[in-house]
């Protein structure tokens, strides 16, 4: 196993290497769902919802459209990180044990991790341009304004994968990976500000859903692509979904250690 910061960076492209020619056998029908996925929601809830919510006029001057918009970017990166860094973290791990195959060359359980969340981050910059170039031919907000936001995107995809992967890694069954997403991704998606404001919510709510990061990412990405004005300082909330991002990785290293290193 190699030590040196020249070894590990071998090792980790190695490791997405290894993962982009896996992606290269389905890469067209994810690619066509990322981008229809965004069109979908936003005809749907943007313009049609948006619609009756604009003539209630609960927004002030700020559409509905833009409103949900700004936050389902946000969102997209939550979503597509918990995706990418459980299920198949789970098959390298226990089902196809890819994992186990890998650590017989000189590849390390840091090299999993680091070349699994460079996977990750391309991932999320595909999804990030796909969303934002859908939400500007809408006319939510510029695309220049959505391209300015994808590493935000991109910060709170990373902020979700490492913890969910040090957490899928610890498990010794996948079922509870179902109740991540419906008791973690679906609650946090629909209370963290991305379908109405945060105000709606209960006080006691309130606070839950501001630990959330998608919370945070969202009030960043809206302050880029609308121009408003976040409750927290920018560094506040990046610093925020940075210390997600550092202590998940830790974990992930640590889990993947024990658990594949005899």
């Amino acid at each position: 196993m190699t030590h040196t910061v020249g070894g590990r960076v071998t090792g980790a492209l190695r490791v997405l290497e290894g993962r982009l020619v896996e992606y290269r056998r389905n890469w067209r029908a994810s690619a066509f769902s990322t981008f229809i996925n965004p069109v979908l929601f936003l005809a749907a809830m943007g313009v049609g919802l948006g619609s009756l919510v604009d003539r209630g006029q609960q927004l002030g001057e700020l559409s509905y459209l833009a409103f949900y918009a700004s936050g389902l970017l946000a969102a997209q990166g939550m979503q597509t990180a918990v995706g990418d860094s459980s299920y198949p973290v789970m098959a390298g791990m226990r089902w196809v044990k890819t994992y186990h195959a890998a650590l017989a060359t000189p590849v390390g359980t840091g090299d999993l991790v680091f070349g699994h969340v460079c996977y990750v981050l391309l991932r999320l910059l595909a999804a990030g341009v796909a969303f934002a170039t859908a939400a500007a031919m809408f006319g939510a907000f510029s695309w220049l304004r959505g391209l300015a936001a994808v590493p935000l995107v991109i910060l709170c995809g990373l902020a979700y994968a490492t913890p969910v992967m040090a957490f899928t890694g610890a498990l010794k069954h996948e079922g509870a990976l179902a109740g991540l997403f419906r008791f973690g991704v679906v609650p946090m998606f629909l209370l963290s500000g991305t379908f109405f404001p945060l105000e709606q919510l209960p006080a006691w709510l309130q606070q839950v859903a501001q630990a959330v990061p998608l919370w945070h990412a969202i009030e960043l990405v809206r302050g880029i692509t609308l121009g408003v004005t976040p409750a927290w300082p920018y560094g506040g909330h990046v610093a925020y979904l940075m210390a997600w991002l550092v202590t998940g990785t830790v974990l992930a290293l640590w889990v993947f250690r024990r658990r594949l290193v005899p």
